[in-house]
């Protein structure tokens, strides 16, 4: 005989477990079905173990979407500021890095303990390791098969996130059910992930492994100012990471390397003071070292003086460090991006309440839907506001 619910909700991440605090707290009864062996593990490795888990500036622009709109509704109905709240009710310290990210002080597992706290005073029952097999409609709502049993439910939450990181469980369980249940699912891509190079490119980056640096990364319309990793395999850093999301396959990227200065006037300013500075040695006072080397090599420069140059080569130095076109090859794919980019069709469901508009009682949250923030605690900031509306309503 089927164990009965009020809810189930697949997936002990961040949105879930927030979608089952607040349905807890509504008198629902609520199991939360996962197949680690500990809840919010994105949660504990995320924010180099101390989890980034707002951004203050969180809006709808920093978020991508097919439907860039439905993330209006849920971002308004709990802000930052109400997951601050929640944290220092807790007695959770926390401080805020650059562009508005908000760090746990001590760990990211103080989050998780939190919410199994909040979680537990709600009355939510948590079933781990435990693996789904079949979902159906039945006339009363659902039935879940899991390695544990069935469980009838009135209402069904899908908070089993992406695809991105597989070796912490990720699948795309969430895809599945949408497609059984008849919700169309944009294409996923890996986001907020490095980029690699081609075997010709490493071999001529190669000496850079390693290096790191002030820039901006364009791709169209985008850009994000940030730091900029050269790595064995090709491009990371907070930049990178970020144009990732934008990036499309055969297309360039644009770095503008230290942006806040004008290289030319710098190089034309040390020729005037010391003309038989090498070129080389002119550009490592403003470029890490084996980035300048590099440069004035690419540039056939190397061993001339800058007193030898003439304004228009200085100009055309200076562009290619400001102006650096690269045509990434790939990315490093699921194994190591942040999140999923793409996922459940917004259109298919109500943004007031993330319920499936076509199915009643079919609820999908967090990073399964196609809404994908920036890199700096906006997908965590998604996961508690879609796990918050979808628990006001189940």
């Amino acid at each position: 005989m089927a164990e009965k619910q009020d809810v189930v909700i697949i997936g002990a991440g961040a949105a879930g477990m927030m979608c089952a605090i607040e349905a807890g707290k509504r008198g629902r009864r609520v199991l939360v079905i996962d197949h680690a062996r500990a809840p919010g593990e994105k949660i504990r490795i995320s924010g180099g173990g101390r989890c980034n888990f707002t951004n203050i500036h969180a809006s709808p622009r920093n978020f991508l979407s097919g439907n860039p709109h439905f993330c209006k509704s849920a971002l308004a109905r709990y802000r930052p500021q109400d997951f601050v709240a929640l944290v220092e009710r807790h007695g959770i310290g926390w401080h805020e890095k650059t562009l508005g990210q908000l760090f746990c002080d001590h760990s990211a597992k103080d989050i998780i303990r939190m919410l199994m706290a909040e979680m537990k005073e709600a009355g939510v029952q948590l079933r781990l390791e435990t693996s789904i097999g079949e979902v159906e409609r039945t006339a009363s709502g659902f039935r879940v098969t899991t390695s544990a049993g069935t469980v009838d439910a009135a209402s069904l939450v899908v908070a089993s996130g992406g695809k991105s990181i597989p070796k912490m469980g990720a699948t795309g369980l969430a895809y599945r059910i949408a497609e059984q249940f008849g919700l169309p699912v944009v294409e996923t891509r890996p986001a907020l992930v490095p980029l690699t190079l081609d075997q010709a490119q490493l071999a001529k980056l190669g000496a850079l492994a390693g290096v790191a640096a002030d820039a901006e990364a364009r791709f169209g319309k985008a850009a994000f100012r940030e730091a900029v990793l050269i790595t064995h395999r090709g491009l990371s850093g907070p930049a990178i990471l970020q144009i990732s999301s934008y990036w499309r396959e055969g297309e360039e990227i644009v770095l503008r390397l230290m942006p806040d200065i004008d290289i030319a006037s710098i190089l034309k300013g040390m020729r005037r003071a010391n003309g038989r500075q090498a070129v080389q040695t002119a550009l490592a006072d403003i470029l890490p070292r084996r980035l300048a080397q590099f440069f004035a090599d690419e540039a056939k420069l190397t061993g001339r003086m800058l007193a030898d140059l003439s304004d228009k080569t200085i100009d055309a130095l200076a562009s290619s460090i400001q102006v650096w076109a690269v045509k990434p090859a790939g990315s490093e794919g699921y194994r190591t991006a942040e999140v999923t980019l793409g996922g459940v069709d917004t259109r298919a469901l109500d943004s007031r309440t993330m319920q499936a508009k076509e199915v009643p009682g079919l609820y999908f949250v967090g990073e399964c839907v196609d809404v994908t923030g920036w890199l700096g605690g906006y997908n965590f900031q998604w996961a508690w506001a879609s796990g918050f509306v979808a628990g006001q309503d189940v």
